[in-house]
């Protein structure tokens, strides 16, 4: 058993993190994308001269001690190049104010919030107390949710007495903590909070975990931070492509599974392929590690047990995350403030939360002297994948020109400066990158699936392991590495064998 091979499923972060942590204890090793290329969400496309990040467009954990460097190291792989952001956002609320810059130095963010928000510094506190206790605990590597002896073992050796407070927040949302703070009135923190929370949890401050918010409002501070890699969001797709390929993996590209198959033994799975040129492949395996979205398992499970049918009917309920609508732009630099940070967020009355990233200059993404813009905002999946083309195309393009209007009254530019446009659809991500409607990002962190109550890496059915942003501890590529992390030590463990990374 120690030796029989696991197949993973899916070449984002997550798919990578995990083949290339396998390979490199020794297991064999098979890594399947549907796609000709890696990195899923957090991957690529060219537009002649113009690199666009499809969806991810800043990394977190490349510090000492953040857990891609962390994972890196015990790879043996160096760090892509890049840059920490400071500021890593500006915010403009709309509302006539300064906007507010997102500082790495802890004191010019204090600074910042006491100009800002005066009257919030104990909120500010609480936020940090609680992303203090919970960095300390997710560093020692814990196993949440817990689904096994095994993992209430490891994740007991996480605590410590520090730690325990903690749990009486754990059903709290950030709105919770304001009004803990006396802090809920003050609207205009309330907007800035909405429109950061939303971003990283896909849910207002009023749904999103307390114990999740606290976190992610202190993750761009000293001593974590932000960063803008050079060349694009690929360069961590590349390194672990290359660990995994030193280590012996094998890496099946525009392989896409269609079927997962429990066999008649129980101790194997079967899983049904489609390769290139429409070829039809089979392959067993014991263990599966997924990282598509668990919705996608709807359409992939086939078996008559009843664990596989009662784990469909949990899946068929999940909340439905949501879509996105992203524009990718190219314009001059000579139209663009050089004081501005790469990333900058807009409060919009028509469009609700607009990010925007900005590419820097010389960092691969655009010849020099020109700049590439990704713009996001949030949208359900339903309003457009069920739509016919006629009326699918005309809605399109009414986004399009509403972003277009809104960044060249914010930028200050004219129609005929841009240099590339196009925008992308929940239906353009369900082609690209495979997920049901469109999706992206994974569970919104409502109190509700967050942590302890969310879905587990380790499934109730025998050798079906996952990993991904909707898996503890969520979004991004930080979070979902994570995952990948716990769900490998689940397997290695159930093998007899044990994998950890140094701090």
């Amino acid at each position: 058993m120690i030796n029989k091979p696991v197949i993973v499923i899916g070449g984002g972060i997550a798919g990578l993190t995990a083949a290339s942590l396998l390979a490199h204890e020794g297991i064999d090793v098979t890594l399947l994308e549907s796609h000709n290329q890696l990195g899923g969400c957090a991957g690529t496309f060219r537009r002649g001269s113009y690199v666009f990040d499809v969806g991810a467009t800043q990394v977190a954990g490349l510090e000492k001690g953040g857990i891609h460097e962390r994972l890196f190291r015990h790879l043996g792989v160096g760090l892509p190049d890049a840059e920490l952001l400071d500021p890593c956002c500006l915010v403009d609320l709309g509302d006539g104010l300064p906007p507010i810059n997102v500082w790495y130095d802890p004191q010019k963010w204090q600074e910042e919030r006491l100009q800002q928000f005066p009257g919030s510094e104990l909120f500010w506190s609480l936020c940090s107390a609680l992303h203090k206790s919970n960095w300390a605990f997710a560093q020692r590597d814990p196993v949440v949710p817990i689904a096994s002896y095994w993992d209430l073992r490891e994740t007991i050796k996480a605590l410590e007495i520090a730690n325990l407070p903690s749990i009486f927040f754990s059903k709290l949302s950030v709105a919770d903590l304001l009004r803990i703070c006396s802090c809920h009135t003050d609207l205009r923190l309330r907007q800035f909070l909405d429109l950061q929370l939303k971003l990283y949890s896909q849910e207002p401050c009023n749904r999103t975990a307390a114990l999740y918010g606290a976190t992610v409002l202190q993750i761009a501070q000293a001593p974590h931070g932000l960063w803008h890699l050079h060349g694009s969001m690929q360069m961590l797709s590349e390194h672990l492509k290359r660990s995994l390929l030193k280590n012996g993996a094998r890496l099946l590209l525009n392989h896409r599974v269609v079927g997962l198959e429990k066999k008649f033994d129980n101790q194997s799975w079967k899983i049904s392929i489609i390769g290139p040129k429409n070829t039809c492949l089979e392959i067993n395996s014991p263990d599966i590690v997924c990282s598509l979205t668990p919705q996608s398992l709807i359409s992939l499970l086939h078996s008559d047990m009843g664990e596989i049918r009662n784990y469909l009917r949990k899946l068929r309920m999940l909340p439905k995350p949501s879509g996105a609508i992203v524009f990718y732009g190219a314009l001059s630099r000579l139209f663009l403030d050089s004081s501005y940070p790469p990333h900058i967020q807009l409060s919009s009355k028509k469009l609700g939360s607009i990010f925007i990233s900005v590419s820097r200059d010389g960092d691969g993404r655009a010849p020099l002297g020109v700049a590439t813009l990704i713009v996001s905002i949030f949208t359900k999946t339903q309003d457009w994948c069920h739509l016919d083309e006629v009326d699918y195309q005309k809605k399109k393009q009414l986004f399009l020109h509403s972003i277009i209007d809104e960044l060249e009254n914010w930028f200050g530019i004219e129609t005929e400066h841009w240099l590339h446009q196009e925008l992308a659809t929940p239906r353009s991500f369900q082609k690209w990158i495979g997920r049901p409607d469109g999706i992206v990002g994974g569970l919104g962190q409502h109190p509700s699936v967050f942590g302890p109550f969310g879905l587990s890496s380790r499934t109730p059915i025998g050798g079906l392991w996952l990993c991904g942003d909707s898996i503890y501890p969520g979004e991004g590529t930080a979070g979902v590495t994570n995952s990948a992390l716990m769900a490998c030590r689940q397997l290695m463990a159930n093998r007899g064998l044990g994998l950890n990374l140094e701090l």
